[in-house]
């Protein structure tokens, strides 16, 4: 992810190490001399008094820093506005130069700063996007905001499906379906436990379930199921208005809140982007749906600014590394240098792609495991390829503006894999 970046011969190089309350400034200027050092607080006054320095030299500035955490976002945005040059330093490759020019592993706020100073000195930096002048900090706040509330949702979902209802109502757990079925949730919320089913009777449950459970295949059917289950029920005999059951109904309503929520997210997600090009173009890409696209554009920005997809497969942490040193070769693997969410979220396409109809990315994946088809480890290897594969076209349809083109891979087509070669194909090509 660290390239070298050509730095202008007269700017002054600007050093920050970013924390949470304040800030280690050093400053250089190209004809050399004493090091300028400053402490900036986390205060308005002092980002201010830091910009009109830096205004007041008359020359080009750089200012290169490591991320650390959000801490860093507001005076990189008030330095970015000030119309200084932002260059972002790897943490890794900032840990890495620290040991090499200090031979040790101490590390302090002042050291980091002389550390940033000469990794901008030799252009070992990146370039740094500042979501809010990008115009993506509204759909990254979506896209994160987004992945807590599924978190919590999934915990609680657990929670309800592994506590509470082993003991108020084990039997009901087969018609749960999945964690978006908001009409289980309803239901159980109004009949936590057997007793209060039985209580109403037959025709009484029927009645009130009704609503509850919504537009079903066989709905009379399902609701006399559920009261049969009721009836058979071995659920601890618990009174419907204990405490028990009060912390039950409050968990079951978390839940549904949390539901709630994640679906007025991915209503404004599509609201928001349901005209904008790129969004379309991801969306048409097999295994895409909303919330993978908002997450793509979120973390990655404008793909276009990716010249090669070998570019974007490392800023995403996808691409090929191996550790070799003399006659040792190590195993080739993925480096995972890069965002973890969005290779998350293309290997979660990925995943929903191969058991789609009619598409590139599961015809590849039988021609991958084809006569070896209980080989975990070829599976995995096979599923990386997809993955890689995913990030390509994402890239490849915004980067062109062309429309995704479902694509059937000729099953007589070769790849990279020896033993799939014939005798007669090797003849041939030689």
């Amino acid at each position: 992810m660290t390239k070298r970046s050509s730095t202008p011969a007269d700017a002054v190089l600007v050093a920050i190490d970013m924390s949470k309350h304040r800030q280690e400034v050093l400053i250089e200027r190209p004809e050399g001399g004493r090091r300028r050092r400053m402490t900036v607080m986390a205060t308005k006054a002092d980002y201010d008094r830091l910009a009109d320095d830096l205004s007041a030299i008359g020359r080009p500035i750089v200012v290169g820093f490591e991320a650390t955490g959000n801490y860093h976002r507001t005076l990189a945005h008030r330095l970015l506005s000030a119309g200084f040059e932002l260059r972002l330093i790897s943490s890794v490759a900032l840990a890495r130069t620290r040991e090499a020019l200090h031979n040790g592993w101490d590390k302090n706020d002042s050291k980091d700063a002389q550390v940033i100073l000469h990794m901008l000195r030799i252009g070992a930096t990146q370039r740094y996007v500042d979501p809010l002048a990008a115009g993506i900090n509204d759909l990254q706040e979506m896209s994160k905001t987004h992945e807590a509330i599924s978190k919590a949702k999934t915990q609680t979902w657990h929670r309800i499906l592994t506590h509470y209802l082993p003991l108020y109502f084990p039997e009901i757990e087969r018609f749960a379906g999945n964690s978006r079925s908001d009409w289980f949730l309803a239901l159980l919320e109004h009949f936590p436990t057997p007793g209060s089913i039985i209580a109403v009777g037959r025709e009484g449950f029927t009645s009130e379930a009704w609503t509850l459970v919504g537009r079903k295949v066989s709905k009379a059917r399902l609701i006399n199921d559920i009261y049969e289950t009721a009836c058979t029920s071995i659920a601890l005999p618990v009174d419907e208005d204990s405490v028990a059951i009060t912390m039950f109904r409050m968990v079951i309503a978390q839940a549904r809140s949390l539901i709630q929520q994640r679906n007025e997210i991915e209503q404004t997600a599509h609201a928001m982007l349901g005209e904008n090009r790129d969004y379309q173009l991801l969306r048409m890409i097999p295994g895409i749906g909303p919330i993978n696209a908002l997450t793509i554009l979120a973390e990655a920005g404008d793909l276009r600014r990716f010249n090669h997809h070998r570019q974007f497969l490392k800023f995403c942490g996808l691409d090929l590394a191996t550790c070799q040193s003399g006659t040792f070769r190590g195993r080739t693997k993925l480096s995972k240098y890069g965002n973890a969410r969005l290779r998350r979220t293309f290997w979660m396409a990925t995943q929903v792609a191969i058991r789609q109809r009619d598409n590139s990315f599961r015809d590849k994946l039988g021609r991958y495991v084809a006569g070896h088809p209980n080989d975990p480890d070829r599976r995995r290897k096979a599923m990386t390829a997809l993955t890689a594969k995913m990030a390509r076209v994402a890239h490849a349809v915004i980067k062109t503006g062309t429309e995704y083109r479902p694509f059937l891979e000729r099953a007589d087509t070769r790849w990279k894999d020896p033993s799939l070669w014939s005798r007669e194909g090797a003849t041939a090509t030689l």
